[in-house]
């Protein structure tokens, strides 16, 4: 079995995404070996010469050879090399890794396979290619999705992720209604985290998203969220194929409203709304 099938089977079975240092850890040495391996028939053998022994012994000097107290500072000098030696190793598997995960990343783009190998939050995933999208989105329609977000956590969630760190109130700036329930149920599904404090008057906390967010919507960083052109392109798109038919026109409407209306239910009770002015009044 080839290291390359064992890592390709590694990145396949894990849960969260493989890092390169994860994968070093495990067939760093394995790899480094097989490298060793091709190129020593490719060496010719030095010739050795004769007196080499007695240039080493009368290379070392005298104060070295004579008791413990003069090899400390032999062995304060060999810990640094050690160490320097270890770390030029474990770069050299780190990148070993990188070769064969990036062979294989070619090998799946290449073929006629409906996935890829992915670099997604820090590490590598085997995912669904972009084109096949629309055949597993019909696969799983009916399944039930493990996490739903209302209309208005998605966009809070959408604020954080392009003005991020953002405070509280600068998130209620943009959306025109307090927020403060919907970053509460954020918070708590791991999307968002807090980043400390912003160095205003009152201090108010910052938030910015986490990994979770990277790992759910299947980003390596936030640099790969869509543009505001590519949204104006889909929306584009979305206008050109609205239905000529007037009833089919109508039914689509009642149906995005029914469904509007559902998702500001689910929401009252974490935003609240201002009251009107008239109620204040009384």
């Amino acid at each position: 079995m080839s290291t390359k099938a064992k890592i390709e089977a590694v990145i396949y079975a894990a849960d969260e995404p493989v890092t390169l240092a994860q994968l070093a850890t495990i067939f760093g040495e394995e790899l480094l070996a097989a490298t060793a391996e091709q190129e020593l028939p490719l060496r010719s053998p030095e010739p050795q010469p004769e007196d080499a022994a007695t240039e080493t012994v009368d290379a070392v000097p005298t104060s070295e050879a004579s008791g413990d107290a003069a090899s400390q500072p032999e062995l304060a000098i060999e810990d640094p090399e050690a160490r320097r030696k270890a770390r030029l190793r474990e770069r050299a598997a780190r990148e070993a890794v990188a070769r064969v995960v990036q062979e294989l990343a070619a090998e799946y783009t290449n073929s006629e396979r409906g996935v890829e190998i992915r670099e997604i939050a820090g590490g590598y995933r085997i995912a669904t290619k972009p084109e096949y999208h629309d055949a597993v989105r019909a696969f799983i329609r009916g399944q039930k999705p493990p996490m739903k977000l209302s209309l208005q956590a998605l966009e809070t969630l959408a604020v954080i992720a392009y003005k991020q760190p953002i405070t509280a109130p600068e998130i209620s700036e943009i959306r025109g209604v307090d927020t403060a329930g919907v970053l509460g149920g954020l918070m708590a599904r791991k999307l968002i985290t807090t980043a400390g404090r912003k160095q205003v008057i009152g201090r108010p906390i910052l938030y910015k998203t986490t990994r979770e967010f990277l790992l759910r919507f299947g980003l390596k960083d936030v640099s790969e969220l869509p543009s505001i052109e590519e949204f104006e392109k889909m929306a584009a798109g979305i206008g050109d194929d609205v239905p000529e038919d007037a009833a089919a026109e109508d039914s689509a409407i009642a149906s995005t409203e029914e469904s509007a209306g559902q998702l500001e239910v689910v929401e009252t009770h974490n935003e609240p709304e201002a009251p009107a002015a008239s109620q204040q009044e009384q």
